[in-house]
């Protein structure tokens, strides 16, 4: 009985301790994607599954980045964040083979100029799901000819944009990016490993290509951290890749428990209904680096997301949450975990993937109702930007939630050795 109690006691959850603060160099940043955010979104395979189902909210304005980056810029200095993540869409430089449009080369120019200007670091998103419509009309990815036409694409981007040193992400979310083509009919599921390896090559090439022009860049591939399985995806990827990754970049966004299973909810879209416990993130850094000794480790994106702004079933606010999101990134690296960044997704309410009723925005944007897509500031606004300040929580911090029990986030880890 005694040997029981005492295997019961290990697996709750400790009091929550103090959190050091953090580095000086510290990466806090915001992030966002090319397609979800620009709007006038030229031909590209996103473009068209926006129009694919009766279901599907078209893409439209979006919240127009594309014409108000200038604005959004300005939020995230305001905010003083250190990078600005932002995607370079292949479909608006090259709307048709070998064609280059040199006034959209102009637009990133410029976007990339106005954070550099304003004291930020440029994270560069190569491939955020999203191909041209050319691309698509040969077949996508299923096409023998899609990794030289993509290689020869970013290489162009890679030699324009090298000497502002930014950090760069190849691929994002390599497994999801996968099963968003076969859900949408991009790729037959038969061809789902061919994919796979057409992704490896591409990363691999593109990242030694990087490095050819500048030798001191950071270059990484984001995960979704999908809990549980994990380990089991990056074999598909990450694991083939490990040599040619500066960081591990991951996603981290929804948590499991065996009292709490409501993540089903993001395959049914209502993802504002999926558990968001934000100790779980301190498992994916422990998990990670465990399986990745040595390599540096930046939450790439990080968020919750609301129903149309409205408040959380669960009650969970977002100010709340990214403070403790925070907290457990300094408890990870009060730990010895070598966390090096963190990106709140996203700094305003964007297209997700088919929807605008999910909202991740620290500023909110009703693009459907409101055509001034005016950026209103949410209360995590003040938080993010005391945090940033602060260079983290303050040490008489405390979650506003209690640590999960037996979480599932990186089992079985996670559950039999619970954060202290």
């Amino acid at each position: 009985m005694l040997c029981l109690v005492a295997t019961l006691m290990a697996m709750l959850p400790a009091r929550a301790d103090a959190a050091p603060g953090l580095p000086d160099d510290f990466l806090w940043g915001v992030a966002s994607s090319g397609f979800q955010t620009e709007g006038s979104s030229p031909d590209s395979n996103w473009r068209r599954y926006a129009r694919s189902a009766a279901t599907h909210d078209d893409i439209g304005t979006s919240v127009d980045f594309r014409h108000r980056y200038r604005e959004d810029i300005a939020l995230a200095k305001a905010l003083g964040a250190k990078v600005y993540r932002v995607g370079i869409e292949w479909a608006r430089l090259e709307p048709s083979p070998g064609r280059i449009d040199q006034d959209e080369f102009a637009y990133y120019d410029d976007v990339i100029a106005e954070i550099t200007a304003a004291g930020m670091r440029p994270m560069l998103t190569l491939d955020h799901w999203v191909y041209p419509g050319w691309i698509a009309d040969r077949g996508g990815w299923a096409d023998a000819r899609t990794p030289a036409a993509w290689l020869r694409h970013q290489r162009r981007v890679v030699d324009r944009y090298a000497h502002h040193h930014p950090l760069w992400i190849t691929v994002n979310e390599p497994a999801a990016y996968l099963m968003q083509e076969v859900r949408f009919g991009g790729l037959a599921p038969q061809l789902a490993p061919v994919m796979l390896d057409r992704l490896v090559h591409v990363h691999r090439e593109i990242y030694d290509h990087i490095h050819r022009r500048d030798p001191g860049a950071m270059v990484s591939s984001n995960t979704a951290y999908i809990p549980t399985v994990q380990p089991a995806l990056d074999t598909v990827f990450l694991d083939r890749v490990r040599d040619k990754l500066d960081f591990v970049g991951f996603d981290y966004y929804y948590s499991v428990s065996p009292t709490e299973l409501g993540a089903a909810n993001i395959i049914a879209d209502r993802s504002w209904e999926a558990p968001v416990s934000a100790d779980g993130l301190y498992y994916a850094f422990r998990d990670y680096s465990r399986r990745y000794p040595g390599k540096p480790l930046y939450v790439i994106e990080t968020g919750m997301p609301t129903e149309n702004a409205r408040p959380r079933p669960d009650g969970y606010r977002r100010a709340d949450h990214v403070r403790d999101l925070v907290y457990w990134t300094q408890r990870a690296r009060a730990d010895g975990i070598d966390v090096m960044g963190f990106n709140y997704w996203s700094l305003t309410d964007n297209y997700e993937w088919g929807s605008y009723t999910p909202r991740f925005g620290l500023y909110t944007v009703d693009v459907k109702t409101d055509p001034s897509l005016r950026r209103k500031p949410t209360p995590a606004v003040a938080a993010y930007r005391k945090i940033i300040s602060a260079n983290g929580v303050g040490p008489a911090y405390r979650p506003t939630r209690p640590a999960t029990f037996c979480s599932l986030v990186a089992a079985p880890s996670s559950c039999t050795q619970p954060v202290r």
